[in-house]
């Protein structure tokens, strides 16, 4: 784990900027710095407005100075272990790595260890610390049941520069999905705002005040039975945000048991096809730029077993 010297940064507030709250400024204002890890820096007391120590949801006014320091990574007391992984491309400043499903990104409450971290530290020479010494190297996450390509930084420098490219929507994402039915209209762009469901906080859903999320639906194959196959390309990286698009146009992603049909096995069990394990959504494409040499780089991940094993079963029903 590399050890960076403190580094410090100073803001001053425009007239135009007057009302907004301090995580959403310094998100805005430094864009390699996600607003999560930015409420996290203000309540560890590296952010200070006019030399008070202050909370993430302060308004500020016009002429605030602002300084944020962001603190040496802490060195991981987390294990290395010897999981399954399959590391696609690694040099001195990144890897890109496909995660399979049923694996976690990172320690959380009730996944302690044999996460994505866990085998990282273990198959890689290094990672970037400023995720946090429960989440060095990440980027950006998948979900424990999706499966498939994942940036991950090796030094602190590769990180800011991808987590600024992925703000800036540079980094291009490409997914494949199976989904119950099918639209009309394809390619098809899907725009709206996502927030957390008010009925229940451990979901998210299409709410007024949410987070503006971009996902296009690329191509779309029918592949019998009632089923899709779609290409969809990521353009902002909400939480579960596929899924919760697939489930707003009325196509919720096949196996998803928190957004999909809530008679899933028993439609399967109907039409004698194999019920998944897990959401079928791969994430399949890769396209950016390096962010230290500034070379073009791709990387693209097959359909795994599962996968491909539902499909032929749609293909094979539809033909009988």
């Amino acid at each position: 784990m590399s050890i960076a010297k403190q580094l410090k940064r100073i803001f001053q507030v425009a007239p135009d900027q007057a009302g907004q709250r301090l995580d959403v400024f310094l998100a805005q204002q430094a864009p390699d710095i996600t607003r999560s890890a930015a409420a996290r820096l203000i309540r560890e007391g590296n952010v200070r407005v006019a030399g008070r120590v202050v909370k993430p949801g302060l308004p500020l006014k016009a002429g605030d100075q602002l300084e944020m320091e962001i603190p040496p990574p802490v060195p991981t007391r987390l294990e290395a272990q010897a999981l399954p992984l399959q590391v696609v491309y690694e040099d001195t400043d990144l890897a890109v790595v496909n995660k399979p499903a049923g694996m976690v990104t990172h320690p959380a409450p009730g996944h302690p260890d044999r996460t994505l971290v866990n085998a990282l530290l273990h198959h890689l020479t290094g990672l970037s610390g400023i995720g946090g010494e429960e989440r060095p190297g990440i980027v950006h996450r998948l979900d424990k049941d999706t499966s498939g390509l994942m940036l991950v930084a090796k030094n602190d420098r590769a990180h800011r520069a991808l987590s600024a490219a992925i703000q800036a929507r540079t980094v291009q994402r490409w997914y494949k999905t199976v989904v119950w039915g099918k639209l009309t209209v394809v390619p098809r762009l899907v725009e709206n705002q996502l927030g957390r469901d008010p009925k229940n906080r451990q979901l998210y859903t299409v709410v007024a005040q949410g987070r503006l999320s971009s996902t296009r639906i690329e191509s779309q194959e029918i592949i019998g039975s009632g089923f899709s196959l779609w290409e969809v390309k990521l353009n902002t990286g909400r939480t579960h945000q596929i899924r919760v698009h697939s489930r707003h146009l009325g196509c919720p992603v096949v196996g998803d048991r928190v957004y999909g049909k809530s008679a899933e096995a028993r439609l399967l069990s109907g039409l004698k096809l194999p019920r998944p394990e897990r959401q079928l959504l791969h994430s399949t494409r890769l396209v950016f730029q390096h962010p230290i040499t500034g070379a073009q780089l791709e990387f693209n991940a097959p359909l795994p077993e599962d996968m491909t094993v539902f499909i032929q079963a749609c293909r094979t029903r539809n033909r009988t």
